[in-house]
């Protein structure tokens, strides 16, 4: 029975054993089985693509750089560039109340058109006194002329004061010698005889008096002919101020009409009908759109090879590519943007960064494919610059040979002023006293021969006072 048992309980662990066992060995996992190495798979086709891909590339490559090397090294390009242009400011150039307007915003307009009209009033009160005073002073210069010639009879009254005074003196001496003779014998008093000494002196202090009154004469009248010698009425000095003072109103009345200085459009009006504008007010501007260049702002790295005189080539943003422009390089800039700016960088202060810095290049444009295709100011351009020729300079070296923009408008309003200036004076000249324009002097008096030889030294005197300033 217990050996029944036992060997019941053995089988029963053997048959434990061999299930755990065989669970172990499944669950153990299964040694890798050697084989061969597998060789890669070659595919021809796969390697010839990627050799004419590899060729490809190198010739694009190297055909860019012989492109480079051929063309775009000759080229200089950038889009940092803007139309520009004279923006003629309209300011007068006198005081006044705006009373007519004749021009707005986008209107052409001719040099010449008037585009402000300011109120005359005012002007033409003083043109009327300028014109006063100057009549004034035609009148009061022939008053000058018209003193020479009583001056000089007054010269000449005096003259005959010398001459009564020197009879005078001889009667009285020989008076006196007469008795000087008689007085010896007693027929001539005492008293008799002082009479005739006194008669004598009287005589000599009369002739005294007499050549000093020739003598202020004299001076009186080369005074006088000091303030008109040389000169005319037309040219005399006051005349010419008041004449002086007659253009400027003139041209005041002139100028209360602002005329257009140049062909252009209207642009930036800011004036009203009504306001009162003082002289240098701006009150609009007029733009010459025929008279166009572009700035094109290149970098510093770029300018070694720009010069004056190379052709440009440019598009402008509003026509596209379309519309090509040719112009020329007329200008390198002497500063960049920075160095006249408001505020220019202080680069020996702080944290320093670099930033790469641009010069303004000046282009002239064609004037006739402007007129084909206008431009406006402030448009954005592409510019290229072909620097092939690099024979020509960098900067200008000569003056320029003429005026780089002028107008003959404001040189004609004063075309009528000399007109108005001769019709006054010659209204004012008078029928006798002058004969055209010209004073009618008198000859200088001659001084009488003294018959005394005391008289011969104050009267020659005289004579040389008379002649300081000779007609």
């Amino acid at each position: 029975m217990n050996s029944n048992d036992n060997s019941n309980s053995n089988d029963i662990s053997s048959d434990i054993n061999s299930d755990d066992r065989a669970r172990a060995v499944a669950a153990a996992p299964t040694a890798p089985t050697a084989t061969p190495e597998a060789k890669p798979a070659t595919n021809p086709r796969r390697r010839r693509g990627l050799t004419i891909l590899a060729a490809v590339v190198v010739a694009g490559g190297a055909a860019y750089g012989i492109y480079d090397w051929l063309v775009l090294s000759h080229f200089e390009s950038t889009d940092n560039a803007y139309v520009q242009g004279n923006v003629i400011q309209i300011t007068p150039q006198i005081g006044g109340t705006v009373m007519a307007i004749n021009a707005d915003d986008t209107d052409r307009v001719k040099a010449g058109q008037p585009l402000v009209q300011l109120d005359p009033a005012d002007a033409k009160v003083a043109l009327d006194q300028a014109e006063a005073a100057l009549a004034q002073a035609v009148r009061q210069v022939r008053t000058l002329y018209a003193n020479n010639g009583s001056l000089a009879a007054q010269v000449a009254l005096r003259q005959s004061d010398i001459v009564r005074a020197q009879s005078d003196i001889a009667r009285a001496q020989d008076d006196l010698k007469r008795r000087q003779a008689l007085s010896g014998n007693g027929a001539v008093s005492k008293e008799e005889l002082n009479h005739a000494e006194t008669t004598l002196a009287n005589a000599r202090s009369a002739l005294a008096a007499a050549q000093a009154g020739v003598a202020a004469a004299r001076e009186q009248l080369t005074s006088n002919r000091s303030l008109t010698d040389g000169t005319s009425v037309a040219e005399h000095p006051s005349v010419l101020a008041a004449a002086a003072k007659v253009r400027e109103a003139y041209l005041a009345t002139q100028r209360v009409a602002l005329p257009a200085p140049v062909d252009g459009y209207v642009a930036r009006r800011t004036v009203q009908l009504g306001q009162r504008v003082a002289a240098g007010t701006p009150m609009m501007s007029i733009v010459p759109l025929d008279q166009l260049w572009v700035d094109a702002n290149f970098k510093e790295v770029q300018l070694r090879n720009i010069r004056l005189d190379q052709p440009v080539k440019l598009t402008a943003d509003l026509y596209g590519k379309k519309v090509e422009y040719s112009g020329r390089v007329a200008g390198l800039g002497v500063g960049t943007g920075a160095a006249f700016a408001l505020l220019p960088a202080q680069n020996a202060t702080g944290n320093w960064i670099k930033v790469v810095q641009r010069v303004p290049v000046r282009i002239a444009l064609d004037p006739e494919q402007l007129k084909a295709n206008p431009l406006r100011v402030g448009l954005s351009m592409d510019a290229e610059i072909d620097i092939a020729d690099k024979s020509g300079k960098m900067l200008a070296d000569a003056p320029r040979a003429a005026a780089l923009s002028q107008t003959q408008v404001y040189s004609q309003l004063d075309q009528g002023a000399e007109a108005e200036v001769q019709r006054i004076i010659a209204a004012n000249l008078g029928r006798g006293g002058v004969e055209g324009g010209k004073a009618r002097t008198s000859t200088p008096a001659q001084p009488a021969p003294s018959l005394h030889p005391a008289a011969r030294v104050p009267a020659a005197a005289a004579t040389r006072a008379s002649h300081v300033n000779p007609v």
